[in-house]
């Protein structure tokens, strides 16, 4: 009876320690890929923290990355050498975890990620969520006063596009529909990195892109600062003001940056999401669910 009893007792003790190690194993499998957070313009790390909480409460076990560089009013510096810093942080992320990362990034910080994403090659990003960002630039009131109250939309080229203006992170993505001679005579990062100028990485901006498993772009109808919205989605303006979408872009229709081989091959998901102002996209729980959630596995 005794060494029946202590038979049993194996038995249950090594099923048990089976049952633990498939377990092991599947989660192992499973386990949440890092998540690298950049915020936008004027604010910080801080400014990211709901969506970092609410993806470690949904999706236990997530490594996440909140960028702090670059906060408050030194978002303002130069795009080229935020793309530079902040890039390095994420290449050294991504040689830590070469199964992959995910990048998401609101406003300025989506147009600052996608960069990094064009100009380092070696990195691991599978999926990138860009959060009401001006990925075909900004051209609007509301938006420019939140750093020049006196200035002019009409009239901000004078500034933008002039030595001094680009030595702004406003300038370098500041895309006046009226004045596009002088945006691609002065302007030294926007024309560039969406291959409207051609330049001699051209081909590697495009590389960069083609590597992601998704490319995700949000943004809506009642955001209200990114100007014309659509350019969350790489619509923009015509010299009339009349807004022409990605689709009819040359940025597409010559798949200058891959955004039409992303699409042909299910990799590119543009979302537009009403009723959500600009200040609101990364202090939305409901956006976190919805829309976010679901490309971070």
């Amino acid at each position: 009876m005794a060494s029946r009893r202590v038979g049993s007792s194996i038995k249950v003790t090594c099923f048990s320690f089976v049952v633990i190690g498939l377990v092991s194993l599947i989660c192992g499998g499973y386990s949440y890929k890092p998540v690298v957070l950049l915020h936008g313009v004027l604010t910080g790390a801080t400014s990211m923290e709901l969506i970092a909480d609410r993806i470690t409460e949904l999706h236990p076990g997530t490594k996440v990355y909140n960028i702090e560089r670059f906060g408050g009013w030194s978002s303002l510096e130069p795009m080229w050498h935020q793309v530079q810093e902040i890039g390095n942080d994420i290449a050294n992320i991504s040689a830590s975890h070469p199964d992959g990362i995910h990048l998401i990034g609101y406003s300025q910080g989506g147009l600052i990620s996608r960069v990094i994403l064009q100009n380092f090659l070696n990195h691991t990003v599978h999926n990138f969520i860009s959060l009401s960002s001006p990925q075909g630039g900004q051209y609007g009131a509301a938006f420019l006063h939140l750093f020049f109250p006196g200035l002019v939309r009409d009239t901000a080229f004078e500034l933008f596009y002039s030595r001094v203006g680009q030595h702004t992170a406003v300038g370098n993505y500041w895309n006046d529909p009226k004045h596009q001679q002088l945006f691609y005579n002065y302007s030294i990062f926007l024309p560039y990195v969406n291959n409207a100028i051609m330049s001699d990485r051209s081909v590697q901006f495009k590389e960069g892109l083609l590597k992601l498993k998704n490319m995700v772009l949000i943004g809506g109808p009642d955001d209200q600062v990114i100007t014309p919205w659509q350019s969350s989605h790489f619509g923009y303006f015509d010299l009339n003001e009349t807004v022409i979408d990605f689709e009819s872009q040359d940025i597409y229709k010559k798949d200058l940056l891959g955004l039409k081989t992303l699409d042909k091959s299910g990799r590119l998901h543009v979302i537009t999401v009403p009723g959500v102002d600009h200040f609101m996209w990364h202090l939305n729980v409901s956006i976190v669910d919805d829309y976010l959630l679901k490309f971070l596995d």
